[in-house]
């Protein structure tokens, strides 16, 4: 496939790395230096988008409009998500988004949403997430962690809403889950979920090595994309829903 990378920065070099090295070919990168406004896109089979949050959903309407599949890594948009849903509809076009795109981290997701239904109706037991990410990452909390916190909402009646803290472990209050964002050098990614009781505390979590598990995902995922129509996530490619 011919991809086009938006967004050139530490995690677009290696995903041009990988899909390299899985046959494909890099025929444009979107950077500062060059605009997507004027980068050739005309023999662009996917574009995978990792850029800002104030960038990503003017990426996706140009992709629409030139009717380029887009994979998207960007997180902290999705109050746009409506809108962007919307555009692909009346476009006919092809999104692929996730809050991450690590197949660990999406098989996680799945072990957070079971272990979450476990821990419904155990009063003794009490919930807490912390997510450390690298210096560089612009929103807080991450994609990640919110998605495992709505998660831990939709699937335990015992939580109904969650409270952030940056660098410091949040008061919360009853049915409230406390999620404590930090930035620290060169981190990757760690997410860590607590169930924790005067007898015992029960972990699960999950830390990236490095960046080339998401790039291997958001690779995976521009190839299982390439050639439909529609709206998708990594639930779809990877299809690890637990009833």
């Amino acid at each position: 496939m011919n991809i086009a990378l938006i967004g050139y920065g530490k995690m677009g070099k290696v995903i041009e790395e990988i899909a390299l090295e899985r046959g494909h070919t890099i025929v444009a990168k979107i950077s500062s230096e060059l605009p997507l406004s004027e980068a050739d896109l005309s023999h662009v089979d996917v574009a995978i988008e990792f850029s800002k949050p104030d960038l990503a959903v003017e990426h996706i309407h140009a992709c629409l409009k030139l009717q380029i599949p887009i994979i998207v890594g960007t997180t902290g948009w999705s109050d746009q998500l409506e809108e962007v849903e919307r555009a692909v509809n009346q476009t006919n076009g092809s999104l692929l988004y996730a809050s991450n795109f690590s197949i660990g981290v999406n098989i996680f997701f799945e072990i957070n949403k079971r272990l979450a239904q476990l821990m419904s109706g155990q009063p003794g037991y009490s919930a807490c997430m912390e997510e450390i990410h690298h210096l560089q990452k612009l929103d807080a909390p991450s994609g990640t962690a919110i998605t495992l916190a709505n998660a831990i909402l939709e699937n335990n009646p015992d939580y109904g809403s969650w409270v952030l803290g940056e660098e410091k472990v949040p008061h919360t209050n009853i049915g409230q889950l406390g999620v404590t964002s930090y930035r620290k050098p060169d981190v990757p990614g760690t997410h860590t979920i607590h169930y924790s009781s005067s007898v015992d505390t029960l972990t699960i979590s999950h830390e990236a090595h490095n960046r080339n598990g998401f790039a291997i995902g958001a690779v995976i995922a521009s190839e299982w994309l390439f050639g439909k129509k529609g709206i998708y996530t990594m639930n779809d490619v990877l299809n690890l829903n637990i009833p």
